[in-house]
């Protein structure tokens, strides 16, 4: 089986694909009788076997179901959803797997902290395609896998430190809005998560236009990611690691402390729904 599962040098989505079809096969199956067993379209089973499509992780607990394969396929379904992004983020993701601490500054929602409906709403252009839409479903399932990282049995503690701005833009959608402060909301009370919001008050700061994250692993090691208009850079020197995080400290210092974020939070809730 080891054959089959992966190979040195093998995208995670083509290794993910070539197990599903091994399994089909093995259990005797046709895409057809797989589709009428299944939930799912016979066109879509077979995108995912040819490593053409990222599925949502639900898709691949059906289908270890299904097989009987215990959580093979959930298992390799989180290597592939890294195939979902582009290169220079990959080393980032494999630190922000591993890391025990994080600080987070974002002037939107985060991406860790985006509901289903509000990612796809996000990373949707004006104008899609039969061909887009498919590019857009698997940024969302990848970003959805992503956050599975705040809900291991180790998480990581994470502090977000969210711009103003980022409740002051809503989403198109009510309902949809409605849903993303809910969840922010919720998080926000996690044991592992504190979260902060950096009012207008506070003034311009280095990071108006762009993003930061420190991550800390548990050897004490730390890296930054910082990303704006000119895209991202992942940072390891410990001088400039440094030099970012007194930066997010003088953030964290001019951010409303965590019970005024959270009434703040609510008091947009209850704006929304007024």
């Amino acid at each position: 089986m080891d054959e089959q599962v992966d190979r040195e040098g093998q995208s995670g989505l083509a290794a993910l694909g070539r197990t599903l079809r091994y399994l089909r096969e093995k259990a005797g199956k046709s895409l057809g009788q797989l589709a009428g067993e299944t939930a799912y379209d016979k066109s879509y089973l077979s995108r995912l076997e040819a490593g053409k499509r990222l599925s949502k992780m639900a898709v691949m607990e059906d289908l270890d179901g299904y097989y009987g394969s215990g959580d093979l396929l959930v298992q390799l379904w989180k290597a592939a959803r890294h195939d979902a992004f582009k290169n220079r983020y990959k080393e980032f993701m494999r630190l922000e797997a591993t890391a025990r601490a994080m600080d987070v500054f974002t002037l939107g929602v985060p991406g860790l902290l985006q509901t289903e409906e509000f990612a796809r709403e996000v990373l949707s252009g004006p104008q899609t395609t039969a061909e887009t839409d498919e590019a857009i479903e698997e940024q969302v399932a990848a970003r959805l896998g992503r956050q599975l990282l705040l809900r291991m049995d180790a998480a990581p503690h994470v502090r977000f430190i969210i711009d103003e701005y980022a409740f002051r833009r809503a989403s198109a959608t009510a309902k949809i809005w409605d849903d993303q402060l809910l969840h922010i909301e919720a998080v926000a009370m996690w044991p592992d998560v504190v979260l902060q919001v950096l009012p207008f008050a506070a003034g311009v700061h280095y990071l108006v236009e762009g993003s930061l994250t420190v991550l800390w692993q548990k050897d004490g090691s730390a890296a930054a990611y910082k990303e704006g208009n000119g895209g991202g850079e992942l940072i390891d020197d410990p001088e400039d690691v440094l030099r970012h995080r007194l930066s997010y400290d003088r953030l964290r210092d001019m951010a409303l402390p965590p019970s005024d974020s959270l009434a703040f939070i609510r008091g947009v809730l209850e704006e929304h729904r007024s």
